[in-house]
């Protein structure tokens, strides 16, 4: 069988996409990953440890006064290494969005504290001087005495590992009554906080320790709720993000189920289905991503889903009725906590994310379609695209110190002023330009058809397409890729390479 010549995926123009070379998916487009999904971590045992240590009723309401109770109540979520391959494949370090067909789209601040709860407003949580000149023997001193626990040895810096941590509050456990005393309440919330941390929100790729430089944010609990952690998973987040679409990674870290939930909530091609509630049933009074997570049923006959092929090509066709550029309409927001809509003002600001030493740029000028607006042709990113490379152990200079200073002075004092203002006259003139634009400006095809039998007119219609972004025949051709990449999908749904089990077993 002849195929088409391979014709380039794009970007035609390479100003704003300047990792190109080096990203993933010219590795997927070269076939050097094209069925390698990022591989699954081994399960953390901070859920079973809590099945097998439920926390007291004492621990449940000081656990709940700090806004993490909710993560806890949530629990695990079954992850979908395909889909999350298949996005990261997309997500660009340059603009800290996701390219796809339909234009730039991304998590937002919006998206975590609707989804998890999680608040977006408060103190950026940074690092204060002290802590990074601490030595380890000034560490272990200070998780003696926040914790009442420190642990052995000289070796490992700052970190501390979590089946220590486990064994120490295994030990506390039975001890915890209506009469502890509070201070060994909060020694044993602080080790808890610690699990979720490491485990849940801010895990690593490297080793099962935690930092206790947490404990510069754990020593005042009533003051946890001060602190916009939201800001801060999605920082780290996408920090992982950009580490993971560059070269041939074969881990991810970060908040995960975040990203799943997301394209759950807003691709439509890519949605589970979700069973009915039963007659009298009302969902739980918790953040929307509850919805996906704790209805078990949403995972049966979704094999499809965990094919990173299929998912690509779902990705590479999609089309505009089939991304929801705003599904968190008011109606269901009413629905939720209050918690999850309180710091609506600052769900479309353009600010730096903070986490410790690491900034992220909040970029929704460039998503204005995700805040009920039509998007412009966006300015050139503000930031070094580079800035993923450094990590926590990469010496601070001076330059750097002070231009983190800088971002967590906005972060403190203009976050609610950075609202992207109205598009100017030139910007409100390049709306109807943005889809030519950005055409030409991102990569228009992760899946190379060459490597996936059977999909190559799909390919020469796409090829097409794109020679003719302007001349009225485009409407017939997208018809017709329509018409095709559904009867593809279908057969692709039936095909003997979907007969597969799911990565993961319901619990």
């Amino acid at each position: 069988m002849d195929f088409p010549p391979p014709a380039h995926p794009g970007p035609a123009e390479d100003q704003l996409l300047v990792l190109q070379g080096d990203h993933r998916s010219s590795f997927v487009w070269e076939g050097q990953l094209s069925m390698q999904p990022f591989r699954p971590k081994r399960p953390d045992d901070l859920w079973e440890f809590i099945g097998e240590h439920p926390f007291h009723a004492r621990v449940v309401a000081r656990l709940q006064a700090t806004g993490f109770y909710t993560i806890f109540e949530l629990g695990r979520m079954q992850l979908a290494w395909s889909l999350i391959t298949a996005l990261v494949e997309r997500w660009r370090p340059e603009t800290h969005t996701f390219h796809l067909p339909t234009g730039e789209a991304t998590i937002t601040l919006e998206d975590v504290q609707v989804l998890y709860g999680l608040r977006v407003d408060g103190r950026a949580v940074a690092l204060p001087q002290y802590i990074r000149s601490m030595t380890r023997a000034q560490f272990l001193d200070m998780m003696m005495h926040f914790t009442s626990y420190r642990p052995q040895g000289d070796a490992g810096g700052s970190r501390v590992a979590l089946s220590a941590i486990r064994d120490h509050m295994a030990f506390l456990h039975p001890d915890i009554t209506g009469e502890t005393e509070d201070l060994h309440i909060e020694r044993y919330m602080r080790l808890a906080l610690l699990l979720l941390f490491r485990c849940v929100l801010f895990p690593n790729t490297s080793g099962s320790k935690v930092s206790m430089r947490f404990l510069h944010h754990l020593q005042e609990l009533d003051g946890l709720p001060q602190y916009s952690w939201g800001d801060a998973v999605l920082a780290y987040l996408y920090r992982s993000m950009c580490r993971a679409s560059m070269g041939p990674a074969l881990d991810i870290c970060g908040f995960l189920p975040l990203i799943q939930v997301w394209a759950w909530q807003r691709i439509m091609p890519l949605q589970p289905p979700l069973p009915a509630l039963a007659p009298g049933e009302a969902y739980p009074f918790l953040p929307l991503a509850s919805r996906w997570i704790l209805r078990r049923g949403n995972y049966r006959g979704t094999d499809a889903h965990h094919n990173l092929p299929l998912i690509r090509d779902v990705l590479d066709i999609l089309v505009d009725g089939h991304f929801i550029w705003t599904p968190y309409i008011d109606e269901l927001v009413a629905q939720l906590p209050f918690y999850c809509s309180v710091d609506r003002m600052l769900w479309s600001t353009s600010v730096p994310m903070i986490f410790f030493d690491m900034v992220e740029y909040h970029a929704t000028e460039r998503v204005l379609r995700q805040f009920h607006r039509p998007q412009p042709i966006p300015r050139d990113p503000g930031w070094v695209a580079i800035y993923y490379q450094r990590d926590d152990r990469a010496r601070l200079d001076d330059i750097y110190m002070g231009w983190l200073e800088q971002q967590v002075l906005i972060w403190e004092e203009h976050r609610a002023n950075r609202i992207p203002p109205a598009p100017t006259f030139t910007q409100e003139a390049t709306i109807h330009m943005y889809a030519s634009w950005y055409r030409r400006h991102t990569r228009l095809i992760i899946g190379n058809p060459i490597h996936a039998i059977g999909h190559h007119h799909l390919y020469q219609l796409v090829q097409e397409i794109q020679q003719h972004t302007d001349i009225p025949t485009v409407v017939d051709y997208g018809r017709r890729v329509a018409q095709l990449a559904r009867r593809t999908l279908f057969q692709a749904r039936d095909a003997a390479r979907l007969d597969q089990e799911a990565q993961y077993a319901a619990p």
